[in-house]
C-alpha cells in the first residue's frame, strides 16, 4: 500500500480523498495555488505545497510543478480527483516515467476513451450497443450530408473532442448541416484544439444514465448499479439520483452487462463510469466512458455502502475487485450546489460568504469545502457543495432533499439552492418523468421568484 498521496486536485474533492487516506493510514501531500491559500483541503491535509498563482493553466494544470511537489514531498503516488488532470494521459504517463503511482486509467484507456470516435468504434467491436452514426471522423460537409440523409434526421454532430456541449449541434435539415459544419468545427477548435467531428443518429426523449464500474489490474471488472443524470442543463449535470426512477432490473442487468463488456474490451484499470442514452423504449446506447471518478459517485456509496476512493486506492496499490455487481439499498439524490445566479442565466458568483449554515439531521451528508469568511476565487469550476439525502424510498429522499435545502443558508453569494428547491417540487420531477430536455421546457425563474 501506498505510503504518501499527494492529491492533484483542490476543493471539495480533494478533503474527501484526504479523508479516505487517513482512515487509510496514508499520509498526504495537498497542492494549492495562491487562490487556494484558505481551502480546508491545505488546512487537513500532512503537507502543502504552493504550486502558482490563481490560474489553473499557472497552477492545477501545470504538470512539472505538481511533479515537482511529488519529489520534494516523496509522494509514491498521485490521484488527480475530477477535471483538472483526471484524464489527461500525458500526465498518466509522466506520473509513471518519474515511478509515481497515478491513481487512475493507464495512458492507452486515457487515450482510447477519451476520442469520441475512437471509443465508440471500440465498443462497437466490443458488442455494446452504440447510437447508430458516422464511421470514424467525417471528412467533409458533402460526407456529413450523405452520412445525416442514410441515417435521417434528427441527426447530433458532435466534436471528437468535445465534452461539456461544446462543439455539439442537432440538425433536422440539410440547412441545419451546412451551419453545424462551420460553426461547431470553429468553437471545437477554439475549445480543445481540434477540429475533428462525427454523427450521430439523434435520440429523441432521452435519458442519460450511466452505470459505475470498477477493474482491477488482473483485468476483473464488475458494476456498483447505475445513476440517472438527466437533470441537465447545457449537458451539465445539476441532479444526479440511484437508482434511477426509469430502470428495472431487467434493464439495469442488460445495462451492467454491456459496462462489464466495455470495461473489460479495454482492460479497465480503476473506477469510472460507462454513459448511456436511454429512449423511452428502453433501448440503451453507449455515449461515453468516463476513466476518472465521479462527481455523482457520493450517492453510489450511500447505495452500496461502499467508499469508492478507497477502491480507487486499493486497485491502484494491486489489489483485486470483488467481481460482485451490487444492486442499490435504499435512494440517494444529489443536488449540486453552485455559487451560480439561477436568474441570470446561471452566471458564476464568486466572492465571500458571509454566512453559512449547513442543514443536518439523519440521512444527510454535505461534500464540501467552504465556510462562514470563504472567498470563493473566479478562477475555477463554480460548485461550492454537493448535497446528498438517503432514505429507503425516492419519494422519501425527495422530501428529505427539500427539507434540507430549506436549512442550507449560504449568503454574501449567489447560489442554486432555490433554483433546487423549486426542481424538488416540479410535479415531472417528482413523478420521475424526466429527459435530459427536461430544463429546456421549463421556465423556473417566475417559480423562484415568487420564492
Amino acid at each position: 500500500m501506498f505510503k504518501k498521496i499527494l492529491i492533484a486536485n483542490r476543493g471539495e474533492i480533494a478533503l474527501r480523498i484526504i479523508r479516505t487516506c487517513r482512515e487509510m493510514g496514508i499520509s498526504t501531500v495537498a497542492v494549492y495555488s495562491k487562490a487556494d491559500a484558505d481551502s480546508l483541503h491545505v488546512r487537513f491535509a500532512d503537507e502543502a505545497v504552493c504550486i502558482g498563482p490563481g490560474a489553473s493553466s499557472e497552477s492545477y494544470l501545470r504538470i512539472p510543478n505538481i511533479i515537482a511537489a511529488a519529489e520534494i514531498t516523496n509522494a509514491d503516488a498521485v490521484h488527480p480527483g475530477y477535471g483538472f488532470l483526471s484524464e489527461n494521459s500525458k500526465f498518466s504517463k509522466i506520473c509513471a516515467e518519474n515511478n509515481i503511482k497515478f491513481i487512475g486509467a493507464t495512458p492507452e484507456q486515457i487515450d482510447g476513451m477519451g476520442d469520441k470516435a475512437n471509443a465508440k468504434k471500440t465498443m462497437a467491436e466490443a458488442g455494446v450497443p452504440c447510437v447508430p452514426g458516422s464511421e470514424g471522423i467525417l471528412e467533409s460537409l458533402e460526407d456529413a450530408l450523405e452520412v445525416a440523409k442514410e441515417m435521417g434526421y434528427p441527426v447530433i454532430m458532435k466534436a471528437t473532442a468535445g465534452g461539456g456541449g461544446k462543439g455539439m449541434r442537432i440538425c433536422r435539415s440539410d440547412e441545419d448541416v451546412d451551419t453545424a459544419w462551420h460553426s461547431a468545427r470553429q468553437e471545437a477548435l477554439a475549445t480543445f484544439g481540434n477540429d475533428g467531428m462525427y454523427m450521430e443518429k439523434f435520440i429523441e426523449e432521452p435519458r442519460h444514465i450511466e452505470i459505475q464500474i470498477a477493474g482491477d489490474q488482473n483485468g476483473k471488472a464488475c458494476h456498483l448499479s447505475e445513476r440517472d443524470c438527466s437533470v441537465q442543463r447545457r449537458h451539465q449535470k445539476l441532479v444526479e439520483e440511484t437508482p434511477s426512477p426509469f430502470m428495472t432490473k431487467e434493464l439495469r442487468k442488460k445495462m451492467g452487462a454491456a459496462a462489464i463488456q466495455a470495461a473489460q474490451a479495454v482492460k479497465y484499470e480503476g473506477v469510472g463510469t460507462v454513459e448511456f442514452l436511454v429512449d423511452k423504449d428502453k433501448n440503451f446506447y453507449f455515449m461515453e466512458m468516463n476513466t476518472r471518478i465521479q462527481v455523482e459517485h457520493t450517492i453510489t456509496e450511500e447505495v452500496i455502502n461502499y467508499d469508492l476512493i478507497k477502491e480507487q486506492i486499493k486497485i491502484a496499490a494491486g489489489k483485486p475487485i470483488s467481481g460482485k455487481n451490487y444492486e442499490p439499498v435504499g435512494h440517494a439524490i444529489q443536488c449540486r450546489i453552485n455559487a451560480e445566479d439561477p436568474l441570470n442565466d446561471f452566471r458564476p458568483s464568486p466572492g465571500k460568504i458571509t454566512e453559512y449554515h449547513q442543514p443536518g439531521g439523519h440521512g444527510i451528508r454535505i461534500d464540501t469545502h467552504v465556510y462562514a469568511g470563504y472567498v470563493i476565487p473566479p478562477f475555477y469550476d463554480s460548485m461550492i457543495a454537493k448535497l446528498i439525502t438517503v432514505a429507503q424510498t425516492r419519494e422519501e429522499a425527495i422530501t428529505k432533499m427539500e427539507r434540507a435545502l430549506g436549512e442550507y443558508i449560504i449568503e454574501g453569494v449567489k447560489t442554486t439552492i432555490p433554483f433546487h428547491q423549486k426542481l424538488m417540487l416540479h410535479p415531472k420531477f417528482r413523478d420521475g418523468k424526466i429527459t435530459t430536455k427536461f430544463l429546456d421546457d421549463w421556465d423556473y425563474k417566475p417559480e423562484i421568484e415568487k420564492g
